[in-house]
């Protein structure tokens, strides 16, 4: 972590926010609340005060969200009231007293049967604890009364936080529960910079299946590139040889053979898609989310993001929108390159399409947040700025791709010439047919992909946070290999058999992926978590709905972008009359 982005100021009680200081002795230490929820269920969180806690009796310290990715994760600080001085020990004090009544118990009781766990956070450090525990058979429940707290420090900042919940209080009603804490400071030999070294978990990330998912997904990149070659080496080699033998036969003869393969189809393979609006936008956004992906993936591996609440989300978007001009151009000169005229539409289409499918989802998931009431509530400012962000930075930016895009590379340069009749296209067998290619097109790079989908699934659903990036990169690189290799190979067998519709074919063979990922969500949900209510569940498959189609059109643009360098480099290598 960058020493320079360590704050060096001192703190007052009106301050906002405590992150990262270099504290001075009997300086005060904020202890913040954030949310509670039940541990099955992590993304149902409610803000802390929402069950009948009390708080300490110091004066209150408001906090807002510094960053867009906390709003939209659902982060609600609320200032504990307990009085914490650096390095100042507190034996076990009384902060304040429950009047526990009916109301309030079953509150408590509710949450303890549903397992409720909650966070808080002292420097940025996460601390987490449980609400209570009933007994073996179900009819007592017990409240966790007692927070004993260990701060490490290191010189004159904060490293190590520890809670131990101690203090068991039958609920009874019409009661007084007292809540009580206490601070007890020690010396660390743990440096800044690794103080989140102990929430990793290294067993779990860098497992030896771990590895050997890798190690199969590379060797299966070997396999497909030696296909591939085979194909562009031996077969085409073989084709050329036929079609350079045809050119020889004076036309009696050539009318007399039996013409087949990909180069009956010159004079239609570079006809434009049907669609080519969706086409071309699909393509654009497609190509966006791989720059936005990359991009990501860098800063992760270059900068800790996991030590600051908010900043994967809030990174994210900033590169989603500055990279909209990568969308504009690849949509804007493809859609030109097809002969379209609605630039502006397609413009549009292109600049909102993954917006639209994100924020649909979130609007619809918001209404049950609201109902419930929970944290991830998405607050109407959040809205307002990130409608702006659509508005007036993605738009404007992929209207400028879009105009690069058509001026500079978006001339019809096919190697071929096509017919001003469509050619029939005969019948072949079955297995041949695109809607088979597609469906069998996806199998091959969601197998390079499932057991990194295990990981990142777990680090998101579960409580693991994920920092292997490096794993992430090797992966995303041999997805598009793999990808490319598959479309390039079924691109191939559907020209062979002299059909010429091979732009939505690439396409849609390789988002294809996307359908198994989703499927695989399903029985993640069911065999691998405990979550449960209509909550929980809108927001995983809401948002695996979401994950699942970027990640299907950033495949099918990698296939497609290969795939037709490919199909160009074929026909440009024949001799066409």
């Amino acid at each position: 972590m960058n020493s320079q982005s360590i704050q060096t100021n001192r703190i007052s009680p009106e301050m906002k926010c405590l992150r990262w200081l270099v504290y001075t002795d009997k300086e005060e230490v904020v202890l913040w609340m954030n949310t509670v929820g039940p541990y099955h269920n992590r993304q149902e969180t409610y803000k802390y005060f929402s069950l009948p806690f009390c708080a300490g009796s110091k004066k209150t310290i408001s906090h807002y969200h510094e960053t867009l990715g906390e709003a939209l994760q659902g982060v609600e600080l609320e200032f504990s009231g307990l009085d914490i001085k650096f390095k100042d020990e507190v034996m076990q004090t009384t902060y304040c007293e429950i009047d526990l009544d009916k109301a309030k118990r079953d509150a408590f009781v509710y949450a303890i049967k549903n397992h409720y766990w909650y966070q808080m956070y002292i420097d940025d450090l996460p601390i987490w604890g449980i609400v209570g525990e009933a007994d073996e058979n179900g009819e007592d429940h017990y409240l966790w009364t007692y927070k004993k707290l260990e701060i490490g420090y290191n010189g004159n900042r904060i490293v190590d936080v520890n809670l131990t919940s101690e203090g068991k209080v039958r609920l009874v009603p019409n009661t007084r529960i007292a809540m009580s804490y206490s601070v007890k400071w020690k010396k660390s030999d743990v440096k800044f910079e690794d103080r989140f070294d102990k929430y990793l978990d290294p067993s779990f990330f860098q497992h030896r299946i771990h590895w050997f998912s890798i190690f199969n997904s590379f060797m299966m990149v070997i396999f497909l590139v030696g296909l591939v070659s085979m194909i562009l080496m031996r077969t085409l080699r073989k084709d050329y040889a036929r079609y350079s033998k045809e050119e020889e036969m004076d036309d009696m003869d050539r009318d007399l053979g039996d013409e087949y393969g990909w180069k009956q189809v010159h004079g239609d393979v570079f006809r434009p898609s049907s669609h080519p609006l969706i086409f071309s936008s699909l393509i654009g956004s497609g190509c966006q989310i791989f720059s936005v992906s990359f991009i990501v993936i860098v800063v992760a591996m270059v900068e800790d993001l996991y030590t600051e609440r908010g900043s994967m989300l809030s990174t994210a978007i900033f590169v989603y929108a500055a990279t909209s001009p990568v969308n504009g151009y690849f949509g804007g000169s493809l859609y030109a390159k097809q002969g379209g005229r609605r630039w502006i539409k397609q413009m549009f289409i292109g600049a909102f399409l993954i917006p639209a499918m994100v924020c649909g989802t979130a609007f619809f998931i918001n209404f049950i947040a609201i109902y419930y009431h929970a944290s991830r509530a998405i607050p109407f400012g959040t809205m307002v700025a990130v409608c702006c962000i659509c508005f007036f930075v993605i738009l404007p930016l992929n209207l400028v791709g879009t105009i690069l895009g058509r001026n500079l590379s978006g001339q019809p340069n096919f190697p071929c010439r096509v017919n001003a009749v469509p050619r029939p296209i005969p019948e072949k067998k079955w297995f041949m047919e695109p809607a088979v290619i597609v469906c069998l097109g996806g199998i091959l790079p969601f197998g390079s992909i499932f057991i990194e989908m295990y990981f990142i699934f777990t680090s998101f659903w579960a409580y693991k946070i994920y920092y292997v990036y490096g794993f992430m990169m090797l992966v995303l690189v041999i997805l598009c290999i793999v990808t490319v290799c598959v479309t390039i190979v079924c691109t191939y067998f559907l020209l062979n058999a002299e059909d010429y519709r091979w732009q939505w074919t690439s396409f849609l063979s390789a988002a294809s992926t996307a359908v198994y990922v989703y499927m695989y969500s399903f029985y993640y949900y069911f065999f691998k978590t405990k979550m449960y209510g209509l909550f929980q569940t809108s927001f995983y498959f809401g948002y695996m709905a979401v994950f699942s189609t970027a990640l299907g059109i950033m495949c099918g643009a990698v296939g497609y972008v290969g795939t037709s360098a490919f199909v160009r480099k074929i026909y440009t290598n024949v001799k066409i009359d």
